[in-house]
């Protein structure tokens, strides 16, 4: 790694168990008047919701709590027509990666018409909080296709991380965000845009997932391995943020856009896969997290091997689907899936050239 480029975003980071008691100051430090809240019919039921309206009291200007997963385009427009009746000078997204990508993409929606910040509070481990990235699913005559977006303007200016707010994640969500964001290092690790510091945010994120994640799946009220996970997740998300994504994310972007699954279900079920689709192009760039599962003494390509076999029994483990037969995708659709995948930048990125759409249906047909 002798040359390299990158871009970093000015971002406000507060980690630490509690932290969303800082809400309020940080807003008033950021001068914020009008925020618009973001978020899923389960926050307002486990009550997060009523714990931001305390802390920002009228500086709350509207609540939208019907976020649903994959960003619908029908959903964007209402959250963008709201934030401008109320003439929102913020917008927070509070919950995992349909939330804050909302937010996100709501900003974007509202860019040529003012400046609308981006506030980020992750219940999950879905690293959304830390990325430039949005996606918005656009559905077309019966059709739906999720486009993602990579815009520096809308990156989240203040994140809040909270450990107590992911104590209640279930142990289904605790699997799949938190195989996500292992994938975010996997990706970082071998993105051809890496760099430095995008390795070394993997490998320790990488680390931290690890050891935390079956804690948090077998004990959601053990507050260290929640701490410990969200760690992980913030530094998955810190390598993934500055570097370009690959086969893998391009590919769940599009189960999820057009065949509706679930973007962390999608990940714990491609990811094996995808690791073993670039084994040949990326296995000493993958050194660092195969030693971290505990593959040593093994030839690289064997190291990846055995890292990929072990994060399919960790999902396994978890009672996560580890095939695409098991969330109704259709062995009819993988075909025309690949083909929309091959059409992805994000998928042309890949650090093993794509060169058709049958490499794709071959990865898809593995994990079907």
């Amino acid at each position: 790694m002798s040359e390299f480029q990158y871009r970093t975003y000015a971002q406000d980071i507060i980690f630490g168990s509690g932290s969303l008691a800082r809400l309020s100051e940080s807003v008033d430090r950021f001068g914020w008047r009008r925020l618009l809240l973001c978020a899923s019919g389960s926050a307002r039921r486990s009550g997060r919701i009523a714990q931001v309206e305390a802390a920002l009291g009228e500086r709350l200007a509207a609540v939208y709590d019907r976020v649903q997963p994959h960003v619908p385009d029908f959903q964007v427009a209402e959250v963008t027509a709201l934030a401008a009746d109320r003439n929102a000078d913020a917008v927070i997204g509070l919950g995992g990666g349909s939330p804050i990508g909302m937010a996100k993409a709501v900003a974007a929606q509202l860019a040529e018409r003012a400046a609308l910040a981006v506030v980020a509070i992750p219940t999950t481990y879905a690293g959304s909080e830390m990325t430039p990235v949005y996606g918005i699913t656009h559905h077309r005559e019966g059709a739906s296709r999720k486009i993602t977006t990579t815009d520096p303007k809308i990156a989240p200016r203040l994140v809040i991380y909270d450990p107590r707010l992911t104590l209640d994640l279930p142990p289904e969500m605790t699997a799949s965000t938190g195989i996500n964001a292992l994938a975010h290092c996997i990706e970082a690790l071998y993105s051809i845009t890496r760099h430095p510091l995008s390795t070394a945010a993997a490998i320790s994120g990488l680390r931290y997932i690890m050891r935390a994640l079956p804690r948090c799946y077998a004990n959601g009220d053990d507050l260290e391995a929640r701490t410990e996970m969200l760690m992980g997740s913030h530094l998955a998300g810190v390598s993934l943020s500055t570097v370009a994504m690959g086969l893998h994310h391009g590919l769940c972007h599009v189960l999820g856009g057009a065949a509706g699954v679930p973007h962390g279900v999608a990940n714990s079920i491609i990811l094996p896969h995808a690791m073993r689709f670039n084994a040949d192009a990326t296995a000493s760039l993958l050194a660092p997290a195969a030693e971290a599962m505990g593959s040593v003494g093994l030839s690289p390509e064997a190291a990846v091997e055995a890292a990929a076999q072990k994060i399919y029994e960790l999902i396994g483990g978890m009672n996560l689907p580890q095939h695409l037969r098991e969330v109704r995708v259709k062995e009819a659709d993988l075909p025309h899936l690949a083909q929309q995948a091959f059409q992805s930048r994000t998928v042309q990125n890949n650090p093993k050239p794509i060169r058709e759409a049958a490499q794709i249906e071959r990865v898809l047909r593995a994990a079907w």
